[in-house]
């Protein structure tokens, strides 16, 4: 919908803002992977730490030069580009923001949480590699204005966010709390923030630029 008007346009600044977004991504899925893999048990925490935070910086950097190039791209291109400028400004933050909840997780590490021996330990690396393809997948339905992939990958997700809530609900509720179940509620929440901001990217495929950020909310407080 939004991006209808750019199709076959060719602007390269927008192809290289595009091909910044991919790494950004790419990025991301590197900390979140690097995260996990602390919690697992798989890496020592003070091994990933480093890397983790070198590559969000990383992030934070493509992030503020994708801004200048927007900045500048506006001043050029005129109010025709507005719109995709908007949505650009929108959705780098929304990456952006993927790697600052994947160096929560670790920190859950560093402070001791190890899923490698919980109850349902399969289930979450599981839950990890599913998160992880949800990444990859969100960039690339982007990247093509995929509306049916994107959908696709919305539903997946409200799906996920379903599944987080419920799994909170039973660690406080005492339900399911038979290890660990502090730093389990807590990477639950990491996690359904992480699809969240990855749901607002392929918002901008699917919706008006007034709802941009429509699928961040929980499904009955989105509005009508």
């Amino acid at each position: 919908m939004l991006f209808d008007f750019l199709r076959g346009q060719g602007s390269e600044r927008l192809d290289r803002i595009e091909a910044k977004v991919q790494t950004m991504l790419q990025h991301d899925r590197r900390e979140f992977e690097l995260a996990m893999s602390a919690l697992f048990g798989d890496r020592t925490p003070a091994d990933v730490n480093d890397e983790i935070r070198t590559t969000d910086r990383k992030v934070n950097q493509l992030e503020r030069e994708i801004r200048r190039d927007l900045l500048v791209h506006a001043s050029v291109a005129g109010s025709i580009e507005t719109p995709a400028v908007l949505v650009y400004m929108s959705v780098v933050k929304d990456i952006e923001r993927v790697g600052d909840y994947a160096k929560n997780l670790v920190d859950l590490a560093i402070d001791g949480a190890n899923f490698a021996k919980i109850s349902n330990a399969e289930e979450w690396r599981q839950l990890a590699a599913e998160i992880s393809n949800y990444i990859t997948d969100a960039g690339d339905a982007f990247q093509a204005r995929d509306n049916p992939r994107c959908r696709a990958l919305l539903a997946q997700g409200d799906k996920l966010l379903h599944f987080f809530d419920a799994r909170v609900s039973l660690l406080v509720k005492g339900n399911w709390a038979d290890d660990q179940p502090v730093p389990r509620a807590l990477a639950h929440r990491y996690l359904k923030r992480i699809v969240a901001h990855l749901m607002n990217l392929l918002s901008a495929v699917v919706m008006p630029l007034d709802r941009l950020d429509y699928f961040d909310e929980d499904p009955e407080d989105r509005a009508r």
